[in-house]
């Protein structure tokens, strides 16, 4: 659709290669390549034999963001394009609003953390929250091909602050939370706040804030035209909320009328991640009536909060993999317990240090039981990711498996009755990542396996 190429793989004759110089690769060596599957131009930052025409630039990068937005942001924005940043919750957010607004017949894109979604066509897997600026326009313009109206996105931080999105408006945005996550990047809170209020710039409509998290203030004092939802909320207020036999029931209300609503989605911070796609979807124009009518409807995505019966209790595989995201889970499943909660966490290797012995230290506090174990180590040392996290313990009920597929296994092992066991970090994601390769490895995969080997 677009006639830029940025990985010479997917050149086809009459495209232009720019050569971006990435953190591990340099396009710059791959313009053989490219000439060869047909690139007719090539965007460089310095001289290079080339038998095409050639434009050299200061910054791939930059001229990349530029050509792009000036080229096709105006067709891009002929849609409704809806955001969600935050720390935690972005992922269900989004996921519940492209369902619901699929069932309320506006046909609706998702583009975010588990893929490219449009109804009734095969999803494609994308290696970023939000990826990069010439993925992201042509996704969003097949979706404008394919008749959606409307573009659900995540935003991540490091997309903002890397001018992924440049050039697009969004009609709608939603702030879930902050918490740490990413200061390997950002190095202090207050960047990392910072990259996500550069969305407020590409806003035209309203910004649906969180009240009850700490840094909400900051956005409000901000942005003018804003919306809040939660316990202090003032447009969106939950009242109470209550767990059901497949979900939760929500009492909320707004200034002028009182709701109930039953949800498939379990804990407190699907009750926040419900309203937020409620309060968005009501801020598109759609009554909050209709959207409860759907609400039976929907489910989360794959690896938020999956529920899985195993033996005479169940698994639970979710992404939560930053401190406050697996005190929210743990605590979700402590607060009303039968039996034992069974912990497994572990944290990625080469990002962001100082929260492992926090994870540790949450994780054994507030479970009966952890198994700590690799999440993605990379190309760090899995051991020495456990001497950090186990720095944060203070309490003795746990043991170390670094194998994650024999972690998995020790811990369905142990499940009696009633009993949850909780497997954290990775969600959705079917791999490993060991050095530089991805190695497949899914935890729900492994916990079906088990259920099937215990027969």
């Amino acid at each position: 659709m677009i006639n830029i190429k940025i990985d010479s793989r997917k050149v086809k004759p009459g495209d232009t290669f720019v050569a971006l110089k990435g953190s591990t690769v340099d396009g710059h060596d791959f313009i053989d390549k490219a000439i060869e599957n047909g690139a007719t131009k090539i965007i460089a930052e310095h001289d290079t034999n080339c038998t095409v025409p050639k434009e050299i630039v200061k910054d791939t990068n930059e001229w990349l963001t530029n050509y792009i937005s000036n080229h096709y942001a105006k067709e891009a924005n002929k849609m409704n394009l809806i955001a969600v940043t935050g720390t935690n919750g972005k992922t269900t957010t989004a996921y519940l609003t492209y369902q619901i607004l699929n069932k309320l017949g506006s046909k609706t894109a998702y583009i975010g953390t588990i893929g490219f979604y449009i109804p009734n066509e095969d999803f494609i897997e994308i290696p970023n929250t939000t990826p990069n600026i010439l993925d992201l326009y042509d996704l969003i313009l097949t979706a404008k091909e394919k008749g959606c109206k409307n573009v659900m996105m995540e935003v991540s931080s490091h997309a903002l602050d890397q001018k992924r999105v440049e050039g697009l408006k969004f009609k709608v945005a939603a702030f879930t939370n902050l918490t740490q996550d990413h200061l390997d990047y950002h190095k202090t809170m207050e960047n990392y706040l910072q990259a996500k209020q550069l969305i407020l710039k590409q806003l035209e409509g309203p910004m649906i804030i969180n009240k009850d998290d700490p840094y909400a203030d900051s956005w409000l004092n901000k942005y003018s035209n804003t919306k809040t939802f939660g316990l202090k909320g003032e447009d969106y207020k939950i009242n109470s909320y209550h767990d059901t036999e497949h979900g939760t029931h929500i009492n909320f209300s707004t200034p002028t009328k009182e709701y109930e609503v039953d949800t498939n989605l379990r804990s407190t911070f699907n009750v926040y991640n419900y309203l937020t796609s409620l309060s968005l979807i009501n801020n598109l124009g759609y009554s909050i009536e209709d959207i409860i009518k759907v609400t039976k409807e929907i489910y989360p995505p794959k690896g938020r909060c999956e529920q899985i019966k195993v033996k005479d209790g169940e698994a639970v595989i979710d992404y939560a993999h930053t401190p406050d995201a697996v005190e929210k889970i743990v605590k979700a499943f402590t607060e009303n317990k039968k039996g034992r909660v069974i912990t497994l966490v572990g944290c990625g290797g080469d990002r962001d240090p100082k929260k492992r012995p926090i994870m540790g230290r949450i994780a054994a506090e507030n479970s009966d039981y952890v198994i700590f174990t690799s999440d993605n180590p990379r190309t760090e040392d899995p051991a020495r990711i456990m001497d950090d996290i186990i720095a944060g313990v203070k309490t003795n009920n746990y043991e170390i498996e670094l194998d994650r597929r024999k972690a998995i296994v020790k811990a369905l092992d142990m499940i009696k009755k009633n009993d949850v066991v909780l497997i954290l970090g990775k969600g959705h994601e079917d791999y490993q990542i060991l050095g530089h390769e991805k190695v497949h490895l899914d935890d729900a995969e492994e916990v079906r396996k088990y259920i099937t080997s215990h027969k």
